[in-house]
């Protein structure tokens, strides 16, 4: 299923490219072979706690992490994690060079006591459903140099914390990524490879995967059914704070999308006042070179490249991730509003019988 939440932020936290160098490193350095791509992930539970631990801790900071596990036919098993530490160095040279060194450090010891140290991806916290960005895609292309079966998990504890658990996991779509590296990313490109803005991200399926052992003992620590905070936040009628968040960053969107349109439209114009511009000097190369052959003069060449050379096509990218994002906000506020419509006929009902 391809993802329709395709969002942008200024903000990023995907790993810094020294990271999946480190990783290539420590695993040979040469990609490693597939024949297929990956359809569905299954996630330990114990990774879950992690993911979930870790971006909560950090609020309202962004982090990032490793994912460590398997890739077994079209099924990636995540089984392993660490979290990346945050930047402390002023320098990002220093910074990025610390993380990189914590990284070889940590899937040195995992080896070492045995544990899953191959690197399938990186997990990632979101703001209100803010991250698809450019960087997370030069990320998922520099990954796939070297692991071709690599995903990212996001996690957003803001969405969390309205009763859903907002988890999922994405890769690019490997046409785009052709696409990407053949530097073709403008309306031609995409028009010629049949990819529209719904086509950059893949969403793929997760499953969680518990050992019977783990099982038995949350089933023996398992408390008498009640009420948990979650379930009470789901019948909050209270939506005005999560809508008006959404509709402000998607009146942002349409800003940010009404800039990319003018790039377009002064592209046109530069064309089209480069066509005038050549028009003219060609009618009057034209007369020049009418006026020398009646004087037994060799004729000039009518090509000038050196005068009128090609305007760069703009890059359609930013624009397709801004629609995607408006596309994400809009059904965001659809799915808020119909719970919170849900929501007032239940207590209507409730009410009306004396509940």
């Amino acid at each position: 299923m391809v993802s329709d939440q395709v969002l942008i932020t200024k903000e990023s936290a995907s790993p810094p490219p020294t990271y999946y160098n480190m990783a290539a490193a420590l695993e040979g350095g040469a990609p490693r072979a597939h024949k297929e791509l990956v359809k569905t992930v299954q996630l330990e539970g114990q990774v879950l706690l992690k993911i979930i631990q870790h971006c909560s801790e950090a609020l309202p900071q962004l982090v990032t992490g490793q994912l460590l596990g398997l890739d077994v036919g079209q099924q990636l098993e995540v089984t392993d994690c660490f979290a990346f530490p945050a930047a402390v160095a002023d320098d990002d040279v220093e910074a990025e060079s610390a993380g990189a060194n914590y990284q070889l450090e940590m899937m040195r010891c995992l080896r070492e006591v045995n544990v899953d140290n191959n690197t399938v991806g990186w997990y990632q916290s979101a703001n209100m459903g803010t991250f698809q960005t450019v960087e997370l895609i030069e990320t998922f292309i520099n990954y796939h140099e070297n692991i071709k079966k690599c995903v990212c998990i996001i996690y957003d504890p803001q969405r969390s914390a309205r009763g859903n658990l907002a988890l999922k996991a994405i890769r690019l779509k490997e046409s785009f990524i052709e696409l990407s590296k053949e530097q073709k990313l403008t309306l031609k490109g995409f028009q010629e490879a049949r990819l529209s803005w719904r086509d950059i991200f893949v969403e793929l399926p997760i499953k969680v995967r518990n050992s019977n052992l783990v099982q038995a003992l949350v089933a023996d620590l398992m408390p008498a059914p009640t009420a948990t905070l979650a379930d009470v936040d789901r019948l909050n009628l209270s939506v005005a704070p999560f809508l008006e968040r959404n509709i402000q960053s998607l009146v942002e969107c349409v800003d940010d999308i009404v800039q990319e349109q003018q790039k377009v439209s002064m592209y046109h114009k530069s064309v089209a006042r480069q066509q005038q511009l050549y028009a003219a000097w060609l009618q009057k190369r034209r007369q020049e070179n009418t006026q020398r052959l009646q004087d037994n003069l060799e004729a000039l060449p009518e090509e000038d490249p050196t005068l009128f050379k090609p305007i760069p096509e703009p890059s359609m990218l930013d624009n397709y991730l801004v629609t995607n994002q408006i596309a994400t906000y809009c059904d965001q506020i659809n799915i808020a509003a119909s719970e919170a419509i849900q929501k007032l006929f239940l207590m209507e009902g409730m009410q009306k019988a004396g509940l």
